[in-house]
């Protein structure tokens, strides 16, 4: 069964200017010559991690990691005091993988998305299907508001308590809990901020998860690593992804001929497998893998998707 590769370090990495004040950090892994394969983080602002390297053959492929707007090394981070998101959209983002794509000169190449690269994948492909060798997508999402109002308000009925106290803590009242705590995050007042991305991560570590020893990710970052991901996220689900309802699926026939793997955790609370399951039946070239024992992130996740990215590194 697949396991990851070993470490690697970049071979070349550089700053792409992509207009409205925005130069986003690449870089590039593996065999220069190799198959070209694109890595989309989640969050969305969430960054690339060196761990992301290791989901393909060095030798075979040759791996981009980018860091999308406001997010990880590309500047402006959304960590800074003062930010402005207006120019961070999904179609912002669509137009800097197009760009970047024609900077390196890569013809077509294949997309490994997470959780919300998984969205970003899908709607990158749905616009340039030629450009798209194969998709290999975990934690399948598609940024519908139903998908993050199940996360922000209906998850209420699984996790009362912490909910509660996510709604006091963004001052929610009848609103719409993403634009409530995306005006705190931006408030003058610095320890305002701090703590609503406080009370923001540590909503995210818990209804990610239902095992009891989960292990908390978000809320021992430092604070303004918190910070910046919790504007970028707030401010994509305040304004439903930048994405028309039902965008998504509605679109899944532009994906016709584009081979695809879908694994998705049976024990997903945040995301529900009915979402994979829908782009499953609407795509019929896909196939979903459905890992028993999984949440939105597991490392029993990790195989299907390494013998997945094996078997097709010599094709596309």
């Amino acid at each position: 069964m697949g396991q990851r590769y070993p470490e690697i370090e970049p071979y070349d990495s550089g700053v792409l200017d992509v207009g409205d004040g925005h130069r986003l950090h690449w870089e590039t892994c593996g065999n220069p010559d190799g198959k070209p394969a694109l890595v989309l983080h989640g969050g969305p602002g969430g960054g690339c991690s060196p761990g992301m390297r290791r989901w393909f053959d060095p030798d075979r492929y040759r791996i981009v990691l980018l860091d999308q707007r406001n997010a990880g090394r590309s500047t402006p981070w959304a960590g800074e005091p003062e930010v402005d998101l207006s120019t961070n959209t999904t179609q912002h983002l669509v137009g800097d993988l197009e760009r970047l794509r024609e900077h390196l000169g890569v013809e077509r190449w294949l997309l490994w998305g997470g959780s919300w690269g998984v969205t970003l994948a899908l709607v990158y492909a749905q616009a340039h299907p030629e450009r798209v060798s194969e998709l290999a997508l975990v934690a399948i999402t598609n940024g519908d508001r139903r998908e993050t109002d199940w996360i922000t308000r209906d998850m209420g009925r699984v996790f009362p308590r912490e909910h509660d106290a996510f709604l006091a803590a963004g001052q929610v009242g009848d609103g719409d809990p993403s634009a409530a705590y995306s005006r705190l995050l931006h408030d003058p007042d610095p320890q305002v901020r701090a703590d609503a991305a406080a009370a923001w991560c540590a909503w995210e570590d818990t209804h990610v998860s239902l095992a009891p020893d989960h292990e908390p990710s978000m809320s021992v970052l430092p604070p303004a690593e918190q910070l910046a991901i919790a504007r970028v996220v707030t401010h994509y689900w305040a304004h439903g992804c930048f994405l028309e309802p039902g965008q998504v699926l509605r679109d899944a026939h532009r994906l016709a001929g584009i081979p695809g793997l879908l694994v998705h955790g049976r024990f997903d609370v945040s995301g529900p497998l009915d979402t994979a399951w829908a782009l499953h039946r609407a795509w019929p070239d896909s196939e979903l893998v459905v890992v028993g024992d999984a949440g939105h992130a597991s490392a029993t996740m990790t195989s299907p998707v390494i013998d997945f990215l094996d078997r097709v590194a010599d094709g596309g």
